[in-house]
């Protein structure tokens, strides 16, 4: 295994600076395709010397190949990107580390692991051009450009409790684009919703529409009892879920009662269906 506590060379470090070596890190292959092609137009001295598909494969190729940078996806199968973070950073030799999440939520954990940066998916160019600012000044810096112990304050001060908000009633309607009408739906008849860039489709038995409210913030509002997140891009309705089989890939699948297309259920979800 490689040794990461040894310094770096003077050749070494002027290299690190000069042309970083990177890992990327997702289980969704296109998309760190997609991140590899931006980050090759946003910063061109940047060497990809490593991709994983899952956190454990991550891990090894890092202790391998001892990148100056590396993009985490949270969840990942095996290890997730902030169990990840932790092992990296435990003997505070981690290299430089920003998460590449479609969740906002783990913002604060991210940053309490050493996070340099957080970007939430799909990942703009502007927005990625301030995280390689931050890893050229970062990579410069002889020491990190936000002291540890004030970063850690800050994130104390964002994690102290605040008084509980009420609970807001599960939806019950939803207000949709349906052609030129705006339709009004009843939360029962929905089938499936499933993520369309800014706009969420959801999926009826008649037919299909358009909300404006990304699927992120419209699982906030959901009965969690009645839908079930199966993807990263799909909600559906359990009353809707006929059964599931497993297809060549291997992969499994939810088969619908009143739809005929099926709805591939990713690693990080399929868990709920095995403990029925």
């Amino acid at each position: 295994m490689r040794d990461h506590r040894a310094p770096p060379a003077a050749t070494e470090r002027h290299a690190a600076i000069d042309h970083p070596r990177a890992l990327l890190a997702d289980d969704e292959p296109h998309l760190l395709d997609y991140l590899q092609t931006q980050l090759a137009t946003a910063w061109p001295q940047l060497r990809i010397v490593g991709k994983a598909g899952n956190g454990i494969e991550a891990l090894r190729l890092i202790d391998e190949l001892a990148p100056d940078v590396v993009f985490l996806d949270i969840q990942m199968p095996g290890l997730n990107g902030l169990t990840l973070a932790g092992r990296l950073t435990a003997d505070g030799k981690a290299p430089h580390i920003v998460f590449v999440t479609a969740h906002h939520e783990y913002a604060v954990d991210a940053f309490d692991h050493a996070a340099l940066d957080y970007l939430l998916k799909p990942t703009t160019p502007e927005r990625l051009a301030k995280t390689v600012a931050k890893l050229k000044l970062a990579l410069h810096a002889p020491a990190p450009a936000v002291a540890p112990d004030a970063l850690r304050a800050l994130l104390q001060q964002l994690a102290a409790p605040v008084p509980a908000a009420p609970v807001a009633a599960p939806l019950q309607w939803i207000r949709a684009a349906h052609g030129d009408e705006t339709r009004l739906i009843a939360i029962d008849e929905v089938i499936y919703f499933q993520s369309n860039d800014k706009y969420t489709s959801v999926f009826l038995q008649d037919g299909e529409c358009l909300i404006r409210t990304p699927l992120s913030k419209l699982r906030e509002q959901l009965d969690e009892a009645r839908f079930w997140q199966i993807h990263r891009s799909v909600i559906v309705a359990a009353k809707s879920v006929a059964g599931t089989h497993t297809d060549f890939r291997g992969r499994l699948v939810v088969k619908l009662k009143e739809r005929r297309e099926q709805l591939t259920v990713s690693r990080n979800y399929a868990e709920q269906f095995k403990q029925m």
